[in-house]
Parts: structure tokens; sequence; C-alpha cells
């Protein structure tokens, strides 16, 4: 996959392979290159906005006080539509490693499939699989519905494009979203148009959209009603308290289990749940500048959805808008290939790193960032700026410790030694080696050091 026509480095010298320095020269040099190329740890100090050592206070990354940290968080996800609408499929491909193929062997959800997602190590979704066939619906909306639709964050609507029965299902929608504003007023509502390869690629945008328009009328309709039941019941016992009616926070997205569609779906429903969003991006944008990189995607390490991403001005310029869930559905595949020809379980981590040079075009390497997550860096051509990025990015880890779950200063705290002001560009196996927190291992070598005892490194 690596493009071996990649330009020399500019100093002349330097070249693949062995070089003909002496061992002083060589020494200057390289310590020049990390001078330029790399960044020294109080440098992150001040890019970052943080240090990954943990205070005695209550802020337990050093992050300013707007960033505080928020703790473990639960939401209830409810995933409803008709019967065969393909819930349950899209649910295996995101969280369970299905193919797209492998959802013909699922059969129909019997009442409701409750399952715990961990998503990150500080979101749990309480995921409900409601089925859909007639009588389940009837019971939720009759003698489950408090219990159903009771402290929910998300719904989940999937409409089958080709059902024949679509004033049937829009009516039943309705009963749903009334229900969910009886109980629920500030849920979030995600409509899936599903099954969209089943339509003419030339026609499906204008399908989709006439299909979107009827679904938002009827959950302005869905909404009227229960604010005209609200206030004849104000006018009936004016002293009961009551809470107005909210408008729906509605979104619609064409999907299919067959392209990365279904990755901008759920990506966009997983985002906004995300606990400590705000401190993800910020960091993501420091890191980012740092390392002086097009495009920096952050995905989750099961389902491969992207949690957050940062882009430059350069990266903007993409004329690709669906490159994210592109990304997504690219890395979850090969994810699977790995899988087959090494005989593990898809659930298991099946690659630590993956590289991709496009000659003078561009490098992207994706790598595991976190242990909830993997990291994506698309830059610049360029080898030494490749190698920079990738050593930057290892310690920049310690500032995303908080995606693996609450952070307590017993397990983040950092001892004198490993709050000593070192090269970011410290090989990884230092970085890994002692600490486990991406600082120097107890060797302090150095990345000169490093290439010294390794002459012979490809450069």
């Amino acid at each position: 996959m690596e493009d071996h026509q990649q330009p020399p480095l500019s100093n002349p010298t330097i070249h693949r392979g062995r070089s003909d320095l002496d061992h002083e020269s060589l020494s200057k040099l390289f310590g020049k290159l990390l001078n330029e190329l790399t960044l020294t740890m109080s440098d992150f100090d001040a890019a970052m906005g943080a240090s990954p050592a943990v205070p005695s206070g209550p802020d337990v990354l050093g992050l300013a006080a707007p960033h505080a940290l928020k703790k473990v968080k639960k939401q209830k996800v409810l995933l409803m539509g008709k019967s065969g609408s393909g819930k349950s499929s899209m649910r295996s491909i995101i969280f369970s490693n299905y193919l797209a193929r492998d959802t013909r062997r699922l059969g129909p959800t019997i009442d409701v499939d409750l399952s715990h997602v961990k998503f990150l190590g500080n979101l749990t979704l309480n995921l409900w699989d409601c089925g859909g066939q007639e009588a389940f619906m009837n019971n939720y909306l009759s003698q489950q519905r408090a219990h159903v639709f009771s402290n929910v964050g998300v719904l989940i609507y999937v409409f089958d494009i080709e059902s024949r029965e679509v004033e049937r299902d829009l009516a039943t929608y309705i009963n749903i979203i009334s229900a969910l504003v009886q109980y629920s007023r500030e849920a979030k509502v995600f409509v899936l148009i599903h099954k969209m390869d089943l339509i003419q690629p030339v026609t499906r945008e204008d399908v989709f959209e006439k299909r979107a328009v009827l679904v938002k009328r009827k959950t302005a309709e869905a909404v009227a009603i229960m604010r005209k039941q609200q206030q004849h019941q104000q006018s009936q016992s004016p002293q009961s308290p009551s809470n107005p009616v909210l408008d729906i926070d509605l979104q619609l997205f064409a999907t299919s289990i067959w392209d990365q569609s279904l990755y901008k779906a759920w990506a966009s429903i997983i985002h906004d749940l995300v606990p400590n969003l705000s401190v993800i991006e910020t960091q993501l944008a420091s890191l980012g500048m740092a390392i002086d990189a097009d495009e920096i995607l952050l995905f989750e390490r099961t389902s491969f959805l992207v949690v957050s991403k940062w882009t430059s001005r350069e990266g903007e310029r993409n004329p690709y808008g669906d490159r994210f869930e592109r990304m997504s559905n690219i890395l979850k595949s090969w994810k699977h290939t790995c899988s087959k020809y090494t005989g593990t379980p898809r659930n298991a981590e099946q690659f630590s790193e993956f590289e991709y040079k496009m000659g003078t075009t561009f490098s992207m390497f994706a790598t595991k960032f976190t242990t909830n997550t993997y990291i994506l860096v698309c830059m610049p051509p360029g080898e030494a700026r490749f190698n920079a990025a990738k050593l930057n990015v290892a310690a920049a880890r310690p500032w995303f410790k908080f995606l693996d779950g609450p952070v307590t200063v017993a397990h983040s705290a950092m001892s004198s030694h490993q709050q000593q002001h070192i090269p970011v560009g410290t090989p990884t196996s230092a970085v890994n080696s002692s600490n486990g927190n991406g600082g120097p291992s107890d060797s302090g070598t150095t990345v000169p050091e490093y290439f010294m005892a390794n002459k012979d490194t490809v450069l």
C-alpha cells in the first residue's frame, strides 16, 4: 500500500537506508530535525491547555473550569419501527460486528430486547430494541406506556421505504411521538428512512425528500395535538402544574445496511450523547494544529463510529462530504477481513495500526489511541512529518485518558519523574514500556539516543 516514490528529505545527505554520516554529525542532524518536527512536553502543556498530571483539586485533568468532566452517563435509547423494517439488523451491524449479509439469519424481535451497550468508558446506552409486531406496539402504547416511554434520551424510529402501508405506519408513529412527548419531553428523535438501496439511485434523493416532508408534518401534528390536550387539562384544573410541550428535536436520515449511510446516521445519534464532547473537540483541535494535520477522526473501538473530528482549513476544501462515514465503513471492513484471515473473533482487536501513503498527495494512519478509541490522522505527504506525527500522537495519549472512564487521582497521578519535560518524540517502545500513561521509560532514552542506537533504521 505504501508508495515508495516519496520525495527525499530536504537535506541531501539523508536518504533511505544506512547513513554515511559519522556518529557526531548524525546526532546533531537528528537533534536539529527533532527541534523542528517534534514538540517537547512543555509545548504540549501550552498547546493542549492541560497537563496529564492530576492536581489535588477536583479538576482531575488540569482543565479549565468550563471543561469540568462529567461522570458516567447512562442513556435510554428506544429503537422502534414496524416489524421487518431492519431495526435489529442495523443494531447488529453497528454494535455486534455483523456483516450485512449475516443479518439475513436474524429472526423477528419478540417484545423488547434490552441490551446495555458500553460506548467509550463513560457512556452506557440502555438500548431498547422494541418488537414491531402490531400486538407489541399496542401493548407499548397502553399497558406499558409509562414503563417504555419514561426517561428516554433518544428515540430512533425506523421506516421501511418499501412498506405498502404508509398511512398505517405514520399513524403508529404519531401515537409513539405522543407517548414520548407525554413522558420524555426533552428526548431527541431520529427518523431513519431505511432500505434506501431498494430505490433506484436516480430517484433516491427525491423519494427521501418526499418522505421526510411527510414525517415532519406528521410530527408537527402530533405535537399540536398534545398541546391542545394540555391546554384542555389546564382549563379543567387550573391549579395543576404542567410543563409546556416543546417542539420535537427531529433529524432524518436515508439509510441502508449495504453502504456507509448507516454509519452517518448512528454517528450523529451517538455524537450528542457523548459526555465531555467539548473537551474532546478542544483537545483534538489542539493536537491537530500541533502536528500540522489536515484532518483527525476519533473512532469508538468496537463500532468504529466517529466520536469527534477536527478539520483544518485545508481539510475543509475536501469535496467528499461523506468521507467520515466512508472511513468508518472501510476500517470496519478491514477489521472483518483481519478476523477472517487470522481466525480471531470479530469483537476482538484485529489491528493496532493502519498506514496509507498516496505518493505526493497525502498520507494517513489509523492507530490504537486509548483503550476504547482509535485515531485517524490525515496529513500532507512527507516521511519526516509523518513519523513525527505518529510520535506526537503517542505522546498525546495522556490528555485523552478520560475517554476510558472516570479519572481518579489514584489512577492518574504521575510521579515527579514522569512529570519531567521530555521530548514528545520518545520512541513508541519507550512511551509504552514502563508507566502505561504515555510517559517516558525509566531508561530516559530520548529520540536522538534511540536513533543513535538504531542507525540502520529506514528513514
